[in-house]
């Protein structure tokens, strides 16, 4: 995979009510651990139900990507392949992660995830790199 072909992703995780700024912020910060520019980023990606908060639509278009959301049913398909396991996600959703899994979920088959999690008082972000599913 040509890593100027591939597609970023940048899964977040984050508690209710966390606002666009926070979100935006988090994602920036992960892009900013792996030298990634904001322009390389093709997508946001978090739980279906996180999707429903109106900051996410909002950050996703300050930073001028999709949102996708994914289902419980994908996150869990993926479990085995994150490196950071959340406690609080587990009792909450009963899986190891939502931004991790999410990041691995859209960036495909193929896609890795470039590290772990990073994580603000509120939210936490993973960048995956893939094909896209």
């Amino acid at each position: 995979m040509a890593g100027e072909e591939a597609m970023i992703v940048a899964g977040v995780g984050c508690r209710r009510d966390t606002s666009a700024d926070e979100i935006e912020r988090v994602v920036r910060m992960a892009l900013g651990m792996f030298d990634l520019a904001v322009e390389r980023l093709d997508a946001i990606a978090t739980e279906s139900e996180k999707a429903r908060e109106p900051a996410f639509p909002e950050a996703a278009q300050r930073l001028s990507v999709k949102l996708v959301a994914c289902t419980a049913l994908d996150l869990d398909k993926v479990a085995g392949r994150v490196l950071t396991r959340s406690k609080l996600v587990l009792e909450a959703k009963g899986l190891p992660s939502i931004a991790e899994a999410s990041a691995l979920v859209v960036a495909g088959r193929e896609g890795r995830l470039l590290g772990t999690r990073v994580a603000t008082e509120r939210a936490t972000c993973a960048i995956a790199i893939g094909e896209g599913r």
